[in-house]
């Protein structure tokens, strides 16, 4: 019997629980609170700091007083500890930052103190969420435990029909399993629609998996991750693959040839319909960004829809690119452009209003119309405001009109 990926990463058989050492373990502006925790372990020093990656990015630039101080008292850490990956205020969201810096290699394993963690998969590591008391106890051990998880297999094949993204996909999928449908699982992503996607639409896939309970998600390293790595990896590595004939727990099958634009509606990600059944809803924000869809590819179908268009004078489309290395391309495309002309709102790469901490926070009785990945009650600002969940194309498109429609449509 042969092993799965996970098996092979974490050294045991699923059910096993099992220590090992991790390449990469990240933080963000959690890392105050973080620091707190490593302080009660009796630590003095990072057992490893090389191994430590620390990004600002949640609420960047900070927008209240105690944001600006625990930006303050994380970057006199990281001062004292003598950390070197670090990276501050306009360097992007962590997940898209690590990616781009080479950090996120196939065969590598990187723990992080946020659920999308799992975006790594994309390029064939092992990656998760971890708690905060297990950042503290990994930096002051450099080692972690886990119960190694069965693996569900999700195979995905069909050409992606007119308006339908990555994101409708992984929602629809999402829709299917629900949210506890992978519950500390491993999802191996695989199928001729995988492999035809690019490394982008792949991290959407992998990211979005979190909101299935998936403790980490993996896709099988390939040319199109080795070209994106080319001139990025840090260092050395080794493309680790599942054995076929593996034992799983689950497999599942889509045919995505029919699919059609799909949508998250409040207040769970896994409340899932055609994006028809939404028709017609008025909303005041639209929001185009975050780790799941801030990516260049996502700024450019939004472009392409906006161009010449005008935002609906009752919405606010907010629209934040995922880095600054794509907030430079995106400038270099005039998409920057496109969009400042449309009347849309352009601000700095990070989180935004993702988390509901600063930038576009939603008001009582508000409806936003996001790319994000979480809609439950309270995640954009107050708990009576409603969130939907949809592709860039179909934010793009909505925005215009003032309500949802469907991305296919004319505007």
């Amino acid at each position: 019997m042969g092993k799965t990926f996970v098996e092979k990463m974490l050294a045991g058989k699923a059910g096993e629980i099992v220590t090992t050492s991790p390449d990469w373990i990240l933080s963000h502006d959690n890392t105050s609170a973080i620091i707190k925790k490593f302080e009660r372990t009796g630590a003095k020093k990072v057992a490893n700091r090389e191994k430590c990656v620390i990004v600002l990015d949640h609420t960047a630039p900070a927008s209240l007083e105690k944001y600006a101080d625990n930006h303050k008292k994380i970057r006199e850490w990281i001062q004292n500890q003598g950390i070197k990956n670090f990276f501050d205020v306009g360097r992007g969201i962590c997940h898209q930052v690590l990616t781009e810096e080479g950090f996120a290699l196939p065969g590598s394993i990187i723990v992080g103190a946020d659920s999308h963690t799992t975006t790594y998969g994309a390029f064939g590591a092992f990656s998760c969420g971890i708690g905060r008391s297990e950042v503290a106890a990994v930096w002051a051990l450099d080692e972690i435990w886990f119960r190694v998880p069965e693996t569900i297999r999700i195979k995905i094949n069909g050409k992606l029909p007119e308006g339908v993204f990555a994101k409708d996909v992984v929602l629809y999928i999402t829709g299917k399993l629900g949210t506890d449908g992978a519950l500390y699982k491993s999802i191996e992503f695989s199928g001729e629609t995988v492999d035809k996607f690019s490394i982008s639409s792949r991290m959407v896939l992998t990211n979005v998996a979190a909101e299935m309970g998936a403790k980490n998600a993996w896709i099988e390293a390939d040319d199109k991750t080795l070209y994106y790595l080319e001139g990025r990896a840090r260092n050395e590595f080794e493309v680790i693959t599942s054995d076929r004939d593996a034992d799983v727990e689950k497999e599942f099958e889509f045919d995505i040839r029919t699919l059609v634009p799909q949508i998250a509606a409040p207040h769970e990600v896994d409340n899932v319909h055609p994006v028809e059944e939404y028709k017609g809803i008025k909303f005041q924000e639209g929001f185009i960004g975050t780790c799941t869809n801030g990516r260049l590819e996502d700024l450019e179908v939004a472009a392409e829809i906006l161009k010449g268009k005008k935002v609906h004078p009752g919405v606010r489309l907010i629209i934040i690119p995922a880095s600054r290395e794509i907030y430079t391309e995106t400038a270099k495309r005039g998409y920057l452009e496109i969009f400042s002309e449309a009347g849309a709102l352009i601000q700095s790469p990070g989180c935004g209003p993702c988390l509901g901490a600063h930038q576009g926070v939603l008001a009582p009785g508000e409806k936003a119309l996001s790319t994000a990945n979480r809609n439950f009650k309270g995640r954009m600002g107050s708990r009576e405001a409603e969130i939907y969940l949809a592709s860039p194309a179909t934010v793009a498109v909505s925005c215009i009109r003032g309500e949802i429609v469907d991305p296919r449509e004319e505007v």
